[in-house]
């Protein structure tokens, strides 16, 4: 498949494969979503806003050059900044390819490393060489100033034009706890969300801390998702069930949307609101609760997002739609082409 490398040119004229039950599809302009859906669905999207989660510093006990990309923290709380997971690289930075990227220096409990104006120290190590927990020092808005002023989107390859913030901000963007985009959500228009209003199609949100979509190193990749918090507001919630008792079909914008709900679902099978923090992985597995369907990107078969597809849809389907986009020549990763899967 064709790599999407710019942002603005993957958001006009994009393109829309609509799978549904049964395995019959349609290829289509990406606004053309309206038609998919019918009265009384739901949409449920991400609303996180994505932080500048790379940053640039030096490894204090060697000297050396390291790039942090901030991968996860324990909850959503403003004031929950202090501790975070992060990957941690050698010398270098985006324009090298993930997986041939220079390993850090060896890492141990203690070192400090100086990222422009802030100071952390790795607290312990969490199984990879470059898989570590940080303790930023300092006062909650300073280590926030910080993160804005020196931080970077983290960036891959693929895209050789520097990212600005507000290129990894979907419409929706509100809560700023994403360490990459909920890409999915680039589809989202307000011009289409007016339309679906009009159609009587719902639409509403949840905050879910996206991750990060590569480590570079297959062993590592083969955790992802990490643990990932989220918040689920009553409204939404009430939003789902009422959708659910009258026969419309949830739809989940993105992976994120549905690891959210779904994992909120475990215990009662009913979507709850509130916080908690999403664990494991959606697979073919997987029993889903609440999602009906899913609105996402085009990913790749070794990748955690597609294994998260194969919840909704069997191995023929998804090959099948894969043809499909393969020979229309839909675009992958983040600033790509959408599907929307469609469970009953």
């Amino acid at each position: 498949m064709i790599v999407a490398a710019e942002p603005l040119g993957s958001r006009r004229q994009a393109r829309l494969l609509v799978v549904h039950p049964g395995g019959e599809m349609h290829s289509g302009d990406r606004q053309d979503l309206a038609a998919a859906l019918r009265s009384g669905d739901l949409l449920v999207a991400n609303d996180a806003a994505t932080i500048p989660a790379s940053l640039a510093g030096a490894h204090e006990p060697s000297g050396l050059s390291v790039e942090v990309r901030l991968a996860g923290r324990r909850s959503l709380r403003a004031d929950d900044v202090r501790g975070f997971t992060a990957l941690v690289f050698g010398p270098g930075d985006w324009h090298t390819p993930t997986e041939h990227r220079a390993a850090p220096p060896p890492l141990a409990p203690g070192d400090r490393l100086r990222l422009g104006p802030l100071r952390a120290a790795v607290t312990r190590r969490l199984g990879h060489p470059r898989l570590v927990e940080l303790g930023f020092e300092g006062e909650v808005a300073d280590i926030w100033a910080g993160i804005a002023r020196h931080g970077r989107p983290i960036q891959y390859a693929h895209v050789p034009a520097l990212l600005a913030l507000w290129d990894v901000w979907t419409p929706v963007a509100a809560h700023p706890v994403a360490f990459e985009a909920p890409s999915a959500g680039f589809a989202l228009t307000w011009s289409l969300l007016e339309r679906l209003r009009h159609l009587r199609v719902g639409f509403t949100t949840l905050t879910h801390a996206a991750g990060i979509s590569s480590t570079g190193d297959p062993a590592l990749d083969a955790r992802l998702p990490f643990d990932e918090p989220y918040r689920i507001p009553l409204e939404t919630v009430r939003r789902i069930r009422r959708a659910q008792r009258d026969g419309g079909r949830v739809i989940a914008v993105g992976t994120t949307a549905a690891r959210a709900m779904e994992h909120s679902a475990l215990a009662t099978g009913a979507a709850r609101s509130g916080s908690g923090i999403a664990t494991g992985r959606i697979g073919p597995e997987s029993v889903l609760r609440v999602a009906d369907g899913i609105l996402t990107g085009v990913h790749e078969p070794s990748t955690s997002h597609y294994q998260m597809l194969r919840a909704f849809a069997d191995e023929a389907t998804l090959a099948a739609a894969d043809a499909v986009m393969e020979r229309a020549g839909y675009r992958h990763h983040e600033f790509g082409d959408s599907v929307l899967l469609l469970r009953r």
